[in-house]
Protein backbone atom coordinates (compact mmCIF):
# COMPACT_ATOMS: atom_id res chain seq x y z
CA UNK A 1 0.00 0.00 0.00
CA UNK A 2 0.88 3.10 -0.22
CA UNK A 3 1.14 4.12 3.29
CA UNK A 4 3.84 1.27 3.77
CA UNK A 5 6.84 2.76 3.01
CA UNK A 6 6.26 5.52 4.95
CA UNK A 7 5.34 3.32 8.49
CA UNK A 8 8.80 2.05 7.99
CA UNK A 9 10.10 5.24 8.75
CA UNK A 10 8.27 5.75 12.13
CA UNK A 11 8.73 2.08 13.45
CA UNK A 12 12.52 2.10 11.85
CA UNK A 13 14.16 5.89 11.98
CA UNK A 14 17.24 4.48 11.69
CA UNK A 15 17.15 2.64 8.61
CA UNK A 16 14.17 4.37 6.72
CA UNK A 17 13.48 8.15 6.22
CA UNK A 18 10.61 9.89 7.94
CA UNK A 19 6.87 10.52 6.82
CA UNK A 20 7.66 12.71 4.24
CA UNK A 21 3.82 13.76 4.23
CA UNK A 22 2.92 16.47 7.08
CA UNK A 23 -0.49 15.76 8.66
CA UNK A 24 -3.34 19.37 8.91
CA UNK A 25 -2.84 18.41 12.76
CA UNK A 26 1.07 19.50 12.57
CA UNK A 27 0.82 22.33 11.06
CA UNK A 28 -2.09 23.28 13.68
CA UNK A 29 -0.15 22.54 16.53
CA UNK A 30 1.87 26.10 15.45
CA UNK A 31 -1.40 28.33 15.97
CA UNK A 32 -3.07 26.63 18.87
CA UNK A 33 -4.59 30.26 19.42
CA UNK A 34 -6.54 29.48 15.65
CA UNK A 35 -10.71 30.32 16.29
CA UNK A 36 -10.99 26.82 15.95
CA UNK A 37 -8.86 25.51 18.63
CA UNK A 38 -9.87 28.77 20.67
CA UNK A 39 -13.69 27.96 20.33
CA UNK A 40 -13.04 23.96 21.18
CA UNK A 41 -10.69 25.17 24.31
CA UNK A 42 -13.33 27.61 25.47
CA UNK A 43 -16.42 24.79 25.37
CA UNK A 44 -14.35 22.49 27.40
CA UNK A 45 -13.90 25.28 30.02
CA UNK A 46 -17.26 26.15 29.79
CA UNK A 47 -18.80 22.83 31.52
CA UNK A 48 -15.91 20.19 32.45
CA UNK A 49 -15.33 17.49 29.93
CA UNK A 50 -14.86 15.21 33.04
CA UNK A 51 -17.83 15.64 34.99
CA UNK A 52 -19.67 15.24 31.67
CA UNK A 53 -18.20 12.32 31.62
CA UNK A 54 -19.21 11.33 34.96
CA UNK A 55 -22.51 12.17 34.62
CA UNK A 56 -24.28 11.53 31.28
CA UNK A 57 -20.99 8.39 30.52
CA UNK A 58 -20.21 10.77 27.15
CA UNK A 59 -19.27 14.09 25.80
CA UNK A 60 -19.59 16.08 23.04
CA UNK A 61 -17.16 18.71 21.71
CA UNK A 62 -17.68 20.30 19.00
CA UNK A 63 -14.89 21.46 16.56
CA UNK A 64 -12.72 19.33 17.63
CA UNK A 65 -11.19 18.66 13.91
CA UNK A 66 -11.28 21.42 11.39
CA UNK A 67 -12.78 20.49 8.08
CA UNK A 68 -9.93 19.78 6.17
CA UNK A 69 -8.49 17.59 8.62
CA UNK A 70 -11.29 15.50 8.54
CA UNK A 71 -10.63 15.41 4.82
CA UNK A 72 -7.36 14.74 5.53
CA UNK A 73 -7.99 11.82 7.84
CA UNK A 74 -10.76 10.19 5.07
CA UNK A 75 -8.40 10.54 2.02
CA UNK A 76 -6.51 8.16 4.19
CA UNK A 77 -9.47 5.99 4.89
CA UNK A 78 -10.03 6.13 1.42
CA UNK A 79 -7.02 4.63 0.16
CA UNK A 80 -7.73 1.02 1.84
CA UNK A 81 -10.63 0.50 -0.16
CA UNK A 82 -7.82 0.88 -3.48
CA UNK A 83 -5.65 -1.78 -2.41
CA UNK A 84 -7.53 -4.31 -0.51
CA UNK A 85 -6.36 -7.50 0.64
CA UNK A 86 -6.11 -10.74 -1.39
CA UNK A 87 -8.79 -13.38 -1.59
CA UNK A 88 -7.08 -15.38 1.12
CA UNK A 89 -6.52 -12.88 3.46
CA UNK A 90 -10.29 -11.39 3.41
CA UNK A 91 -12.41 -11.41 6.17
CA UNK A 92 -16.20 -10.24 7.62
CA UNK A 93 -16.45 -8.38 10.30
CA UNK A 94 -19.78 -8.12 12.11
CA UNK A 95 -21.30 -7.79 15.57
CA UNK A 96 -24.42 -9.57 15.12
CA UNK A 97 -22.36 -12.71 14.24
CA UNK A 98 -19.62 -14.70 15.80
CA UNK A 99 -17.90 -16.04 12.94
CA UNK A 100 -15.25 -13.36 13.45
CA UNK A 101 -14.38 -14.92 17.13
CA UNK A 102 -12.54 -18.00 15.04
CA UNK A 103 -10.44 -15.85 13.07
CA UNK A 104 -6.80 -15.85 13.33
CA UNK A 105 -6.75 -12.35 11.30
CA UNK A 106 -8.77 -10.62 13.33
CA UNK A 107 -7.33 -12.17 16.93
CA UNK A 108 -4.11 -11.02 15.06
CA UNK A 109 -4.39 -7.55 14.30
CA UNK A 110 -3.68 -6.27 17.76
CA UNK A 111 -0.62 -4.70 16.57
CA UNK A 112 -1.27 -4.65 12.84
CA UNK A 113 -3.48 -2.77 10.30
CA UNK A 114 -6.32 -5.16 8.61
CA UNK A 115 -9.05 -4.27 6.61
CA UNK A 116 -12.41 -5.85 7.41
CA UNK A 117 -15.02 -6.59 5.33
CA UNK A 118 -19.17 -6.24 5.02
CA UNK A 119 -20.40 -8.85 6.01
CA UNK A 120 -22.71 -8.94 2.41
CA UNK A 121 -19.72 -7.77 0.51
CA UNK A 122 -18.32 -10.74 -0.26
CA UNK A 123 -19.14 -14.18 -1.10
CA UNK A 124 -17.99 -17.57 0.84
CA UNK A 125 -14.68 -17.61 -1.87
CA UNK A 126 -13.89 -14.09 -0.66
CA UNK A 127 -15.12 -12.45 -4.18
CA UNK A 128 -16.59 -8.50 -4.04
CA UNK A 129 -20.55 -8.59 -4.28
CA UNK A 130 -19.82 -4.81 -4.14
CA UNK A 131 -17.99 -1.80 -5.49
CA UNK A 132 -14.20 -1.85 -3.79
CA UNK A 133 -15.17 1.36 -1.86
CA UNK A 134 -18.13 0.38 -0.28
CA UNK A 135 -17.12 -3.05 0.44
CA UNK A 136 -14.83 -2.32 4.10
CA UNK A 137 -17.00 -2.31 7.40
CA UNK A 138 -13.49 -0.76 9.18
CA UNK A 139 -9.74 -1.18 9.25
CA UNK A 140 -7.78 -1.79 12.43
CA UNK A 141 -6.58 -1.64 15.29
CA UNK A 142 -3.13 -0.10 14.94
CA UNK A 143 -3.73 2.71 12.52
CA UNK A 144 -2.36 5.22 15.74
CA UNK A 145 0.97 4.36 15.70
CA UNK A 146 1.43 2.36 12.21
CA UNK A 147 -0.17 5.01 9.89
CA UNK A 148 1.42 8.12 9.55
CA UNK A 149 -1.45 10.18 8.95
CA UNK A 150 -3.62 8.30 11.81
CA UNK A 151 -1.07 8.82 14.43
CA UNK A 152 -0.45 12.28 13.65
CA UNK A 153 -4.16 13.06 14.59
CA UNK A 154 -4.44 10.22 17.47
CA UNK A 155 -1.35 11.93 19.37
CA UNK A 156 -1.92 15.43 18.67
CA UNK A 157 -1.90 18.46 21.35
CA UNK A 158 -5.56 18.61 21.51
CA UNK A 159 -5.99 14.67 22.44
CA UNK A 160 -3.35 15.24 24.76
CA UNK A 161 -5.19 18.33 26.43
CA UNK A 162 -8.41 15.85 26.82
CA UNK A 163 -6.28 13.44 28.73
CA UNK A 164 -4.96 15.82 30.98
CA UNK A 165 -8.37 17.23 31.21
CA UNK A 166 -9.83 14.06 32.31
CA UNK A 167 -6.98 13.17 35.07
CA UNK A 168 -5.09 10.38 32.99
CA UNK A 169 -1.49 9.82 34.55
CA UNK A 170 0.02 7.42 32.06
CA UNK A 171 -2.91 6.72 29.43
CA UNK A 172 -2.25 4.71 26.52
CA UNK A 173 -4.08 4.13 23.17
CA UNK A 174 -4.50 0.38 23.11
CA UNK A 175 -6.40 0.19 19.48
CA UNK A 176 -7.88 2.80 16.87
CA UNK A 177 -10.07 2.14 14.21
CA UNK A 178 -11.17 3.60 11.05
CA UNK A 179 -14.98 2.95 10.62
CA UNK A 180 -16.80 3.33 6.45
CA UNK A 181 -20.74 2.99 7.63
CA UNK A 182 -21.06 2.93 3.59
CA UNK A 183 -24.28 3.79 2.24
CA UNK A 184 -27.44 0.73 1.38
CA UNK A 185 -24.33 -1.93 3.25
CA UNK A 186 -23.12 -0.80 6.43
CA UNK A 187 -24.44 -2.49 9.27
CA UNK A 188 -25.78 -2.45 12.37
CA UNK A 189 -24.02 -1.71 16.00
CA UNK A 190 -25.76 -3.85 18.42
CA UNK A 191 -26.04 -2.10 21.85
CA UNK A 192 -22.69 -2.63 23.67
CA UNK A 193 -20.26 -1.26 26.23
CA UNK A 194 -16.49 -0.69 25.30
CA UNK A 195 -15.35 -2.26 28.57
CA UNK A 196 -16.86 -5.72 27.50
CA UNK A 197 -13.78 -5.81 24.78
CA UNK A 198 -11.82 -3.59 26.83
CA UNK A 199 -11.97 -4.32 30.20
CA UNK A 200 -9.93 -2.40 33.34
CA UNK A 201 -10.08 -1.86 36.75
CA UNK A 202 -10.64 0.38 38.41
CA UNK A 203 -10.65 3.07 36.08
CA UNK A 204 -12.31 2.40 32.94
CA UNK A 205 -11.42 2.97 29.08
CA UNK A 206 -12.40 5.89 27.54
CA UNK A 207 -13.22 6.19 23.75
CA UNK A 208 -12.33 9.14 21.26
CA UNK A 209 -15.56 8.95 18.28
CA UNK A 210 -14.25 11.43 16.11
CA UNK A 211 -17.14 12.20 12.74
CA UNK A 212 -15.29 12.51 9.64
CA UNK A 213 -18.49 13.25 7.99
CA UNK A 214 -21.88 14.85 8.65
CA UNK A 215 -23.54 11.99 11.57
CA UNK A 216 -27.74 11.58 11.27
CA UNK A 217 -29.78 9.45 12.24
CA UNK A 218 -30.46 8.66 8.43
CA UNK A 219 -26.92 7.38 8.04
CA UNK A 220 -26.44 5.55 11.41
CA UNK A 221 -25.20 7.92 13.87
CA UNK A 222 -24.66 7.09 17.30
CA UNK A 223 -26.75 6.19 20.00
CA UNK A 224 -26.19 6.54 23.64
CA UNK A 225 -27.86 5.36 26.78
CA UNK A 226 -27.40 8.30 29.41
CA UNK A 227 -26.13 7.17 32.49
CA UNK A 228 -25.78 3.55 31.43
CA UNK A 229 -22.17 3.83 32.75
CA UNK A 230 -23.03 3.48 36.37
CA UNK A 231 -24.83 0.19 36.08
CA UNK A 232 -21.08 -1.44 35.82
CA UNK A 233 -20.05 -3.70 33.39
CA UNK A 234 -22.66 -6.16 32.13
CA UNK A 235 -20.91 -8.82 30.46
CA UNK A 236 -17.18 -9.52 28.99
CA UNK A 237 -15.49 -10.86 26.11
CA UNK A 238 -12.89 -13.32 27.09
CA UNK A 239 -10.15 -15.47 25.56
CA UNK A 240 -11.57 -18.69 26.11
CA UNK A 241 -9.64 -21.00 28.66
CA UNK A 242 -10.63 -24.37 26.87
CA UNK A 243 -8.12 -24.85 24.29
CA UNK A 244 -9.73 -27.44 22.71
CA UNK A 245 -12.86 -24.99 22.13
CA UNK A 246 -13.06 -24.13 18.11
CA UNK A 247 -14.00 -20.93 19.61
CA UNK A 248 -10.97 -18.67 20.37
CA UNK A 249 -13.09 -16.24 22.43
CA UNK A 250 -16.17 -16.06 24.52
CA UNK A 251 -18.68 -14.21 26.04
CA UNK A 252 -18.95 -14.53 30.09
CA UNK A 253 -22.68 -14.40 30.47
CA UNK A 254 -25.26 -13.71 27.80
CA UNK A 255 -26.39 -10.44 25.62
CA UNK A 256 -28.12 -8.03 28.20
CA UNK A 257 -31.38 -6.59 26.66
CA UNK A 258 -31.78 -2.73 26.39
CA UNK A 259 -35.31 -1.08 26.20
CA UNK A 260 -35.15 0.72 23.11
CA UNK A 261 -36.96 3.64 24.87
CA UNK A 262 -33.40 4.04 27.08
CA UNK A 263 -31.55 5.30 24.14
CA UNK A 264 -31.00 8.99 22.36
CA UNK A 265 -29.75 9.48 19.04
CA UNK A 266 -26.53 11.84 19.01
CA UNK A 267 -26.79 13.67 15.49
CA UNK A 268 -23.42 15.82 15.10
CA UNK A 269 -21.81 18.24 12.70
CA UNK A 270 -18.28 17.10 10.85
CA UNK A 271 -15.49 17.46 12.96
CA UNK A 272 -16.87 16.33 16.47
CA UNK A 273 -15.91 14.18 18.64
CA UNK A 274 -17.98 11.96 21.28
CA UNK A 275 -16.09 10.67 24.17
CA UNK A 276 -17.17 7.73 25.83
CA UNK A 277 -16.89 6.51 28.84
CA UNK A 278 -15.91 2.41 28.48
CA UNK A 279 -19.07 1.57 30.71
CA UNK A 280 -21.63 3.52 28.80
CA UNK A 281 -24.01 1.36 26.16
CA UNK A 282 -24.14 2.76 22.87
CA UNK A 283 -25.43 1.20 19.32
CA UNK A 284 -25.69 2.63 15.91
CA UNK A 285 -28.31 1.24 12.87
CA UNK A 286 -27.38 -0.15 10.19
CA UNK A 287 -27.17 2.96 6.98
CA UNK A 288 -30.29 2.51 4.68
CA UNK A 289 -29.52 6.50 3.39
CA UNK A 290 -27.17 7.33 0.14
CA UNK A 291 -24.45 8.72 2.37
CA UNK A 292 -21.78 7.39 4.25
CA UNK A 293 -20.85 8.46 8.07
CA UNK A 294 -17.20 8.13 8.16
CA UNK A 295 -15.58 7.75 11.60
CA UNK A 296 -11.98 7.27 13.38
CA UNK A 297 -12.33 6.05 16.75
CA UNK A 298 -9.60 5.32 19.21
CA UNK A 299 -9.56 3.94 23.15
CA UNK A 300 -7.28 5.07 26.03
CA UNK A 301 -6.72 3.19 29.19
CA UNK A 302 -4.99 4.55 31.90
CA UNK A 303 -1.53 2.50 32.55
CA UNK A 304 -1.02 3.76 36.32
CA UNK A 305 -2.05 1.58 39.32
CA UNK A 306 -4.59 0.05 36.70
CA UNK A 307 -5.20 -3.10 35.60
CA UNK A 308 -5.06 -3.93 31.85
CA UNK A 309 -7.01 -7.79 31.51
CA UNK A 310 -5.10 -10.48 30.30
CA UNK A 311 -8.39 -12.08 29.22
CA UNK A 312 -8.72 -9.36 27.09
CA UNK A 313 -8.96 -10.14 23.45
CA UNK A 314 -6.62 -7.18 22.04
CA UNK A 315 -3.31 -7.38 23.96
CA UNK A 316 0.21 -5.44 23.83
CA UNK A 317 1.88 -6.28 20.88
CA UNK A 318 5.31 -6.23 19.43
CA UNK A 319 4.54 -3.35 16.76
CA UNK A 320 2.30 -1.59 19.04
CA UNK A 321 3.33 -1.02 22.51
CA UNK A 322 0.78 0.84 25.30
CA UNK A 323 2.85 3.62 24.74
CA UNK A 324 2.38 6.80 26.87
CA UNK A 325 0.45 8.85 25.17
CA UNK A 326 1.82 12.15 26.56
CA UNK A 327 5.56 11.29 25.73
CA UNK A 328 4.92 9.59 22.19
CA UNK A 329 5.53 11.97 18.89
CA UNK A 330 3.11 12.36 16.39
CA UNK A 331 5.84 11.05 13.81
CA UNK A 332 9.11 10.33 14.24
Amino acid sequence: MKWESRVRGILSPSTADAPSQSCVATQYRRYLNSFCFCKFIASIMHDSIKSQLITDGYAILEDFLHVAECDEIKAAGLEFTENLPDIEERATFSTTEKTHLKDKYFLESNDKIRCFFEEGAIDADGNLTVEPEISLNKVGHALHLLHPIFRCYTYSERVKSICKELGFIEPAVVQSMYIFKNPGIGSEVVPHQDATYLYTEPTPPVGFWIALEEATVQNGCLWLSRGSHRSGVHRRLIRNPDEDSDEALIYDKPAAVYPQSSFTPIPVSKGTCILLHGNVVHKSSHNKSDKSRHAYTFHVVETYNNLYSTENWLQEGEDAPFCNLYNTLQMI
